[in-house]
């Protein structure tokens, strides 16, 4: 019976665990989880601190009663000390009575995801100064920020701006802080994010943008947050400013990227056979720019682990890849982005063209419309969509998910242009707002050559 030791359990793990049992009959399944939970949906955190959803409950799609009940060794609150991949052992701590023994394996699964990035800033371990990752984070959260009346963000991704409306519905005064110009830069160029600003103004949230924090100092009952401009007194600080991959058990075994992310092929293996990885610890294969990317999203995780278990001892179901598709709804406004912004393409050196359509998603003589904000990337030469985005208080997750199969099926503006889709009053125009969209980036690159 081949021994399988899968490290960590939350989005990739549970899925990893699931399929293995589903693909694979004569195995040994033994998960290490050095958390008392399994499945944590730490997207959902924003949702339960801002009081949409109710039922923490429901921020787990799985638990250890399950996965044993499928045949899986649980060993939740066992901590993972060392790997040695060339005698395929781990050494493991027990968190409850301090034991440590050492677990031999076949085949190892990496689920390890990531980790909050804290920088060196002084004062940061200030306990007035909170993370937000796991459920442990959640719950502290929200047992502390009631007693807060101003909130600190320190990150303006999707994790922070999200924290912000969140406790601005809830009543609190709220700050958000990011050394970046603009909120979410790296998902949405500035047309769009222009707007979330705006909102965010409207709505009683003070940006504090283009600010490097450079010190965390207690005063008086509350604590001082110093950026290079200015200093900030509240109640609490959150530190959301990214994740790092949690992959220093290998480092030096296998292949990584500079930042710690797993490299793997197709098939998910590292580049020692015997390790597979899938999740937050791993880099993607970036469709838009054909490159590893480490792009940490619950989508890419769920469907890597599924491969893991598909591919676990032979490669038989390749990755297509990802194209980071992803979307939020802020104060009602929803955001999808799938792919390069044109900002990205042009920090990466990649040469792209990029249209801005502004259109209502149906026809105006219906009683109620919506407008539709979009954006188009794609590559002049060869027409090839490379990304997109939306803005709308119309529901428009859709349209980013087409436009992300536009991009894995190399697509071109033109393909976009004339594609066939329904029309029906209540839902489009007889030319649905994407097809509008590749006829204006049509006219763009007309005009651009007749220039």
């Amino acid at each position: 019976m081949k021994k399988i030791a899968v490290i960590g359990c939350t989005h990739a793990g549970t899925y990893v665990v699931k399929e293995i049992l589903k693909e694979h009959k004569d195995v040994q399944v033994k998960v290490f989880e050095r958390n008392q939970e399994i499945s944590f949906l730490s997207c959902g955190i924003a949702l339960y601190l801002g009081g949409q959803v109710t039922d923490p409950a429901g921020l787990f799609y799985s638990n250890p009663q399950e996965l044993r009940s499928l045949g899986a060794e649980i060993f939740a609150q066992h901590d993972v000390i060392a790997i040695n991949s060339k005698d395929h052992t781990l050494r493991v701590k027990n968190l409850q009575t301090e034991e440590v023994w050492e677990e031999d394996y076949d085949k190892l699964v990496m689920t390890t995801g990531s980790w909050p990035i804290v920088p060196p800033i002084k004062g940061i371990k200030n306990d007035k100064v909170l993370l937000c990752k796991d459920w442990s984070h959640a719950q502290e959260l929200f047992e502390r920020a009631p007693k807060a009346d101003r909130i600190a963000v320190i990150g303006a991704g999707y994790i922070g701006v999200e924290l912000a409306e969140a406790y601005r519905l809830k009543g609190h005064a709220v700050t958000l802080i990011d050394e970046k110009e603009r909120v979410m830069p790296k998902y949405f160029d500035e047309a769009f994010t222009t707007k979330i600003e705006k909102t965010f103004t409207e709505k009683g949230i003070d940006l504090a943008l283009g600010q490097r924090v450079m010190e965390f100092k207690d005063e008086k009952g509350e604590i001082l947050v110093k950026t290079d401009q200015t200093e900030i007194p509240v109640d609490l600080a959150i530190l959301c400013i990214g994740f790092r991959p949690n992959t220093s058990l290998l480092t030096g075994q296998i292949d990584m990227l500079p930042n710690g992310a797993i490299i793997t092929n197709e098939y998910m293996q590292s580049s020692n056979p015997d390790i597979l990885a899938a999740g937050d610890s791993v880099a993607v294969h970036f469709n838009p720019t054909e490159k590893p990317a480490y792009i940490p999203l619950a989508t890419n995780a769920i469907r890597q682990g599924i491969l893991v278990g598909k591919n676990l001892f032979a490669p038989r179901v390749r990755s297509i890849g990802t194209q980071a598709t992803s979307g939020l709804v802020l104060f009602g406004i929803s955001l999808c982005s799938t792919g390069l912004t044109a900002a990205a393409a042009k920090e990466q050196g990649i040469e792209a063209a990029q249209v801005i359509l502004e259109d209502n998603y149906r026809p105006e003589f219906m009683p109620t419309t919506e407008k539709v904000l979009m954006s188009l990337v794609y590559d002049p030469k060869s027409l090839k969509i490379l990304g997109g985005a939306f803005l709308s208080r119309q529901d428009i997750s859709q349209a980013a998910n087409l436009l992300s199969l536009c991009i894995q099926n190399k697509n071109t503006i033109d393909d976009l242009a004339m594609v066939d889709m329904l029309f029906q009053p209540h839902f489009d125009k007889p030319f649905n707002y994407l097809n509008l969209l590749g006829q204006a980036a049509q006219k763009h690159q007309t005009d651009q050559v007749l220039q």
